[in-house]
C-alpha cells in the first residue's frame, strides 16, 4: 500500500482523547460529587454543612461557631460500551461475517479524597477544601475503539477486493487507556452582611495532569476471513508493495496545565424553615501543555493527530466552563429536611481544541431533589435524585468523548457518634439514557456506520465529620 493510503488512513482517526472524560456527577469537565454527604443526599445547593465549603459557601457562615472538617473517600466504577455496525467489521477473523461489534470499556477511580475545613466567627468565616473536581480516574479500552478499526477495516476491505480476495478478512490487535485527573484546591472567606444573609468570595486552583496511550498493531491479512490459517504471509504482502507495519499507530501524551476558577456565593436564611441559595463559578481557562512520549511516525504527519504532535501544538485548550447553582431548602419539622437544586453550566461559552463546543446544541442543565430524617438522636437517614440533562450534537458524540444523560439515585446515613464527630455513608447509582448516532457515508467510505452509546456507574462512599 502506498504512503498516499496510509497517511488517509491516519487521517480518518478521528482520536479525541483529551476530551476523555472520566464523569461521575456533574458536568462535562466538572464532578460534583465532592463529599459522602453529597453521595447520601444528591441535593446540597443549600445545605448548611461542612460539604458546603464546596456546595454553598456562603451558608457555612450559619454553622456553630468554631472549627469544622470533613473528610471523605470515595470508589466510583464505571462501565462503557459502544455497539458500532459497519459493513466491514465483518472481515475480523475474530467475529467473520458480524458486522457490528461491541467496545467495552472499563472506568474505576479506587480512591477519590476530599476535604473542607472552615472557622466560623461572629460575622467572618475562612475555608479551603480539597478534590478531584474533574476526571478522577482511569479508563480503558481492551479491544481498542471503534475509530481506530473501523477506518482499517475499510480500507483493507477495499485492497483486499482490489486483490481480488472478496471473502478475505483481517486481524488486528488494539488497546487505548487514558488517565485524567483535576486536582482543586479552594479557600475563600464569607461574610455576615445581614444576620440572615451572608455573602462569599473564593479562588480555587485547578491541576490537570493527564496521560494518554494507545495502539494498533499486529496487523493481519487472510484469504478467507472464516478460515485463520489462510493468513498471507507478509514476505508476499511485501512483494505486493504492502508493508502492514507501516499501519501502526502508537500514541504515549501526557498533558497538564493549572487554571484558576473565581467563586461568588449567597446565602440567606430567611426563618427557621427556609434557606436559599446561589453560587457562580466562573470559567476556568485551561491550556494543557503537550508533552508527547511517543507518536508513530505516520501519525505525525495528520492533521487530526495535531492535538497529541507536540512537534507543531503545545498547547491544546480545554476550557471548564462557567456554572450557576440556585438551591433551596425546607423544614417543615425540626428533624426533616427537604431540599432541591438547580445547576446551569455554561458549555457553548467556554473554548475548546478546534472550536469543539460548536457541536454542543445548549449548556448542561441538571435538576435535584434530597431529604434528610433525623430518626433519632444518633442517626440520620437520607436520600436523593439528581437529573443530567446533556443537549449535545451527534458530532460531539465520540467513542473517546460522549455523555449520556442520566438519571442518579443516592441513599445512606450520617451516625452521630458523639456531639462533635459524625460519620457519613452512601451509595449512588446513575441510570443512563442511551444514545444512538447513524453516519451516512462515513469518512467518504460510502457506507453508514452506527453508533449505541451507553453507560453503567455506581459510587460508594464513606466520611467523617469533626467539630471543635
Amino acid at each position: 500500500m502506498t504512503m498516499k493510503r496510509i497517511l488517509v488512513l491516519c487521517a480518518i482517526l478521528n482520536v479525541q482523547l483529551s476530551t476523555f472524560n472520566l464523569l461521575y456527577a456533574g458536568g462535562l469537565l466538572t464532578n460534583t460529587n465532592q463529599s459522602a454527604s453529597f453521595i447520601r443526599n444528591l441535593s446540597r445547593d443549600a445545605v448548611i454543612d461542612i460539604d458546603g465549603v464546596y456546595a454553598n459557601p456562603a451558608g457555612v457562615n450559619f454553622m456553630d461557631k468554631g472549627f469544622h472538617f470533613g473528610l471523605s473517600l470515595q470508589n466510583a466504577k464505571q462501565k462503557r460500551d459502544i455497539t458500532t455496525s459497519f459493513p466491514t467489521l465483518a472481515k475480523n477473523v475474530a467475529h467473520p461475517g458480524n458486522d457490528t461489534f461491541k467496545y467495552h470499556g472499563k472506568a474505576l477511580a479506587p480512591v477519590i479524597p476530599s476535604f473542607h475545613l472552615a472557622y466560623v466567627w461572629d460575622k467572618w468565616t475562612v475555608s479551603g477544601g480539597f478534590g478531584l473536581t474533574g476526571g478522577g480516574g482511569k479508563c480503558e479500552f481492551v479491544n481498542g475503539l471503534g475509530s481506530f478499526e473501523v477506518p482499517y477495516s475499510a480500507l483493507i476491505g477495499q485492497t483486499m477486493a482490489g486483490m481480488g480476495l472478496t471473502t478475505g478478512g483481517y486481524s488486528l490487535d488494539s488497546w487505548m487507556k487514558g488517565r485524567q485527573y483535576y486536582f482543586g484546591m479552594q479557600i475563600g472567606a464569607g461574610y455576615k452582611v445581614h444576620d440572615n444573609v451572608s455573602v462569599y468570595i473564593g479562588l480555587r486552583a485547578v491541576y490537570a495532569t493527564c496521560n494518554y496511550q494507545g495502539y494498533v498493531r499486529d496487523i493481519k491479512l487472510y484469504r478467507n476471513a472464516a478460515d485463520q490459517s489462510t493468513q498471507i504471509p507478509d514476505a508476499a504482502l511485501q512483494a505486493m508493495g504492502i508493508n502492514l507495519a507501516n499501519y501502526d499507530i502508537t500514541l504515549n501524551t501526557d498533558q497538564s496545565d493549572l487554571g484558576w476558577t473565581p467563586i461568588l456565593g449567597i446565602d440567606w436564611k430567611i426563618n427557621k424553615h427556609w434557606n436559599v441559595a446561589a453560587k457562580y463559578e466562573f470559567e476556568t481557562h485551561m491550556n494543557l501543555k503537550n508533552k508527547t512520549k511517543e507518536l508513530s511516525a505516520a501519525a505525525r504527519n495528520v492533521a487530526t493527530l495535531d492535538r497529541f504532535n507536540d512537534e507543531k501544538t503545545n498547547y491544546i485548550v480545554e476550557d471548564i466552563p462557567s456554572i450557576l447553582t440556585l438551591g433551596a431548602q425546607y423544614s417543615p419539622v425540626e428533624k426533616v429536611r427537604l431540599s432541591a437544586g438547580w445547576h446551569f453550566y455554561f458549555d457553548r461559552e467556554s473554548e475548546k481544541y478546534n472550536h469543539e463546543e460548536k457541536n454542543i446544541k445548549k449548556g448542561t442543565m441538571e435538576l435535584s431533589a434530597g431529604a434528610e430524617w433525623d430518626v433519632t438522636k444518633q442517626l440520620t437517614v437520607s436520600a436523593g435524585w439528581q437529573t443530567t440533562r446533556y443537549r449535545l450534537g451527534d458530532k460531539y458524540m465520540q467513542d473517546l468523548s460522549f455523555n449520556n444523560t442520566n438519571n442518579m439515585i443516592g441513599v445512606g446515613v450520617r451516625i452521630h457518634a458523639t456531639e462533635r464527630c459524625s460519620f457519613d455513608v452512601g451509595y449512588m447509582h446513575t441510570f443512563y439514557q442511551a444514545h444512538d448516532v447513524t453516519t451516512p457515508d462515513y469518512q467518504g467510505t460510502g457506507a453508514t456506520k452506527t453508533d449505541h452509546y451507553i453507560r453503567s456507574n455506581r459510587v460508594i462512599a464513606a466520611g467523617v465529620n469533626l467539630n471543635f
